[in-house]
């Protein structure tokens, strides 16, 4: 009996040797993923954006679509448990909150000042230039996970977590950690690539009637 235990205790280390030797170098696979997105033109999906974590303890979940278009172009809508739209036209950065009615404008990123994952899929940033990579302790079934750190400080996140099927390295889920302690994390299905989408999909409109806050100032 002792005998069979420490046969499979020693193929299972074995196997779980010989899975890290064939796996690529971090740094290796981050430059096929920076490689491989710079064939998506564009990119639909529907997400699930959990918080869980930071200073109050807190725990929420959303529900949406998003769409991204090189070079910069981008739309979140979410509709679940609020409407919020987050939409960047590759000159400014839109979020609107109906229910608040209020519009925050600012200004979008230099492709050489992007480093977070959603303006990477937009085609600003270089996920192997900007970041240093490790693989993840934990992965999503299925998936591979690269952490990501940033290599010069970033105000408001610690790393990145990047989820990919390990055949395609299509992103699968994007995790943030946050200077508080908490992890944001949005997660795909129904994946969409190289579809041709429309400029007019990024067209955002400020509606009547709301406050158009820039640069912390209302207009």
């Amino acid at each position: 009996m002792r005998r069979s235990t420490a046969l499979v205790l020693t193929l299972c280390m074995a196997s779980s040797t010989l899975a890290a030797q064939t796996r690529p170098a971090p740094d290796a696979m981050a430059r096929s993923l920076q490689q491989r997105y710079k064939n998506v033109r564009d990119f639909s999906a529907d997400f699930v954006h959990t918080y869980r974590g930071g200073v109050l303890r807190t725990q929420t979940t959303e529900r949406g679509t998003v769409a991204v278009k090189k070079p910069g172009l981008l739309r979140f809508v979410y509709t679940s448990p609020e409407r919020k739209e987050f939409v960047s036209d590759g000159r400014k950065i839109y979020f609107y909150v109906p229910q608040d009615k209020q519009v925050q404008v600012t200004d979008a990123p230099a492709a050489d000042q992007a480093t977070t994952p959603v303006l990477f899929l937009a085609g600003k940033g270089d996920i192997a230039r900007d970041f240093t990579a490790a693989y993840a302790e934990t992965s999503p079934a299925g998936t591979v996970s690269l952490k990501l750190t940033p290599r010069r400080t970033e105000p408001d996140y610690e790393y990145l977590i990047v989820a990919v099927d390990p055949v395609t390295l299509q992103i699968r889920a994007l995790t943030t950690r946050d200077r508080q302690g908490g992890d944001s994390a949005l997660t795909f299905s129904n994946l969409k690539e190289n579809t041709g989408i429309s400029d007019k999909e990024f067209a955002f409109r400020i509606p009547r009637g709301v406050d158009v806050i820039t640069d912390g100032t209302r207009n």
